[in-house]
């Protein structure tokens, strides 16, 4: 026994010294490949992992660095200011810029003596053409006294503002020069989520910085009038505005946003579709600004719950909440509670596909959207307008005074109520019946008091006496759809008597 134990301490001692030496050597020759310590997995080779130096080199001239200055009292100016890149991130999310102090604790804002130049923010931004087109972000540049590009070589060059779109966040700016290096412009249909990327920018001031990383998503919603490519590159404050680049050296976007609890990186960044960009830049170069359409709609996505409940089938097209008086969608019947589902024979696969849809037609063009309502699908040809901002929808109130509507209960956890003519007219419906009050299964679907009933089941609702008729036919085993109005917005709630 006991020589049996020592044969085996001596097999598993060479096997150790084995692996030692087998170490060393793959260490003293330098080995070509690391090996996953797995006996199913295959060696990866170094010559596979990608190499970012040329395309480092041969884009990087055509990168800039852009800062901008605004006027500033001079009395102000003995504060400490903060850091530029810092203050590009306050303004780019919106973020109120924290309190800077004056001389001798005063209000730094406040207008008093003579105004003087200050560095307001820092870009990034790269160059479209040799003589002298730059492209960037509009929040790099929006409101800027003074638009300064520099150039790798150190050239400096004042620059001047041809247009930007806040809404796509693109712009472009023009210096006077000529033989300027300029970048090549991608397919991004061609890129491909998992692949290589790179971005050339200046966070935090430091120019010609290189990040890489890999496409983390497409087409991603993020609220913007564009989809986004989603990212996992190092994006900072002063990333805005340069190049996302592919493995050809092309840009295929233009960094524009990042994900952030703390203000720095945190694994997410977001990024222009250089197509997108080159359309708004195209008509910021031939008129100033971007002309959209728009219909006069206000939306809210369609849940798998709600589309299943009105026989819409799949969670698709973009539920119209409100409409604009007097806009081309009111003028053309288009009501609260419709879901538009194509565009010109296009389907409307998600809410955010429809305000690009719109907005791609020229303002003046008839479109022909076919609309899901009541159960059944309907054509209507909407005439596009020009976009504008919206002006908001008035909110319906309670009638002071006078005798209480008749109200009727219901199986469905609420009483209700006749609308008067003047609320009819105030929320602009045909028909309805308000909420008085909730409790059991209404409670519990987010119904509330002052919410306008105006469908059960894609019946329409008239009065409180149909209202009861209605409700009393409803199966407790199945899910039921209510449309409601509630202020401004129109929504479907779905509600399940039998729990």
């Amino acid at each position: 026994m006991n020589s049996a134990n020592q044969q085996l301490r001596s097999f598993s001692s060479a096997r150790s010294v084995a692996r030692v030496v087998a170490a060393a050597l793959a260490l003293s020759i330098g080995a070509a490949v690391w090996w996953v310590p797995h006996s199913h997995a295959q060696p990866v080779a170094a010559s596979q992992l990608p190499d970012f130096t040329e395309i480092a080199e041969r884009v990087s001239p055509s990168v800039v660095n852009i800062r901008t200055t605004e006027r500033r009292s001079s009395a102000a100016s003995g504060g400490q200011e903060m850091d530029p890149g810092f203050e590009e991130f306050f303004r780019r999310f919106g973020i109120p810029l924290p309190n800077r102090p004056g001389p001798r604790g005063g209000t730094p804002n406040a207008p008093r003596g003579d105004e003087e130049p200050r560095q307001r923010g820092v870009g990034s931004g790269f160059i479209l053409s040799a003589d002298g087109l730059v492209m960037t972000n509009a929040h790099v540049v929006q409101d800027a006294e003074e638009v300064i590009v520099t150039l790798t070589d150190n050239r400096e060059f004042k620059a001047r503002i041809i247009g930007a779109d806040r809404r796509s966040d693109v712009a472009v700016v023009k210096i006077e020069a000529s033989g300027l290096p300029f970048v090549k412009i991608g397919d991004v249909n061609r890129l491909k989520v998992g692949e290589w990327v790179m971005a050339i920018g200046s966070p935090f001031g430091l120019e010609n910085t290189v990040t890489a990383g890999i496409v983390s998503a497409k087409q991603r919603d993020t609220g913007d009038l564009v989809p986004l490519i989603q990212t996992d590159v190092a994006i900072n404050p002063g990333n805005s505005g340069g190049p996302l680049l592919n493995m050809r050296g092309e840009v295929v976007g233009i960094n524009s946003q990042i994900y952030s609890r703390s203000g720095g990186f945190m694994g997410i960044s977001f990024s222009i579709p250089i197509d997108e960009a080159q359309r708004v830049a195209e008509q910021l170069r031939t008129n100033g600004r971007v002309i959209r359409g728009r219909i006069g709609v206000t939306i809210a996505p369609v849940t798998k719950e709600v589309a299943e409940s009105i026989g819409l089938g799949k969670p698709a097209g973009a539920l119209v909440n409100a409409v604009e008086k007097d806009g081309p969608a009111d003028k053309a019947g288009i009501e609260a509670g419709d879901i538009i589902v194509k565009v010109d024979g296009k389907s409307v696969e998600k809410q955010g596909d429809l305000p690009r849809m719109v907005g791609a037609i020229k303002p003046g063009t008839k479109a022909a959207l076919q609309v899901f309502r009541r159960g059944t699908a309907r054509d209507i040809a909407v005439t596009v307008a020009e976009f504008e901002a919206d002006r908001p929808v008035r909110r319906a109130s309670a009638e002071p005074g006078g005798a209480p509507a008749p109200v009727a209960k219901s199986v469905l956890g609420m009483a209700v109520a006749d609308l008067s003519e003047a609320q009819k007219k105030e929320l602009r419906v045909r028909a309805g019946v308000r909420v008085e009050a909730v409790e059991g299964v209404a409670a519990r679907a987010g119904l509330r008091e002052g919410d306008v009933v105006l469908s059960i089941d894609n019946t329409e609702i008239t009065d409180s006496k149909q209202f009861a008729t209605v409700a009393g036919k409803v199966e407790k085993a199945r899910a039921v759809s209510l449309l409601v109005r509630r202020g401004e917005w129109t929504n479907y709630f779905v509600l399940r008597p039998g729990r």
